[in-house]
């Protein structure tokens, strides 16, 4: 397993059961929700996720991102490494991602219930792209775009079930 030397991640509680929190974010569609909204991190841009058959829920799916910020191409390719229903599931890029401010990395989830509620940790480990202008962005804001990411993906699930209810 590879090291990758920077890291972010969010915690939080969430107002459900630990198995819907998984189930709910066992989907990617849900989890990577904030990247198919157009958003300031994303310069009012938005990605499109695509998914295999196994819709990224079994170790060894890949599924992956594709969009387009200012015109130019962006790109990532990603393999679920981990998946323990209602407790962990991990995935990492294959190949090196067509990004501005990160290269490769390993995203992950933890959930531990507590009771009637979860907690809930959204993971990053990342590597600044290799080269170029790509390095220099991911120097300035790697660090902000991993938190804006792990933020937004806790803060989806909060809202949901928020919305929804946790039973």
């Amino acid at each position: 397993m590879q090291a990758f030397p920077r890291s972010a991640d969010t915690i939080a509680t969430i107002n459900a059961p630990g198995d819907k929190v998984f189930f709910f974010l066992d989907d990617h569609k849900n989890l990577s929700a904030h990247m198919n909204k157009s958003s300031w991190m994303m310069l009012g841009s938005r990605m499109e996720i695509y998914l295999d058959a196994a819709g990224a829920r079994s170790v060894g799916s890949k599924f992956g991102f594709k969009g387009a910020i200012l015109g130019i191409p962006l790109s990532v390719d990603e393999v679920v490494t981990q998946r323990e229903p209602s407790g962990r599931k991990v995935w990492e890029t294959v190949g090196e991602p067509n990004l501005w401010v990160i290269g490769q990395y390993r995203m992950g989830l933890e959930i531990a219930p507590q009771g009637n509620s979860a907690r809930l940790r959204v993971f990053i480990e990342y590597a600044l792209p290799a080269a170029g202008l790509p390095r220099l962005l991911g120097l300035l804001f790697g660090n902000a775009y991993a938190h804006w990411c792990t933020t937004r993906m806790v803060g989806d699930a909060k809202r949901h079930f928020a919305k929804v209810g946790g039973f």
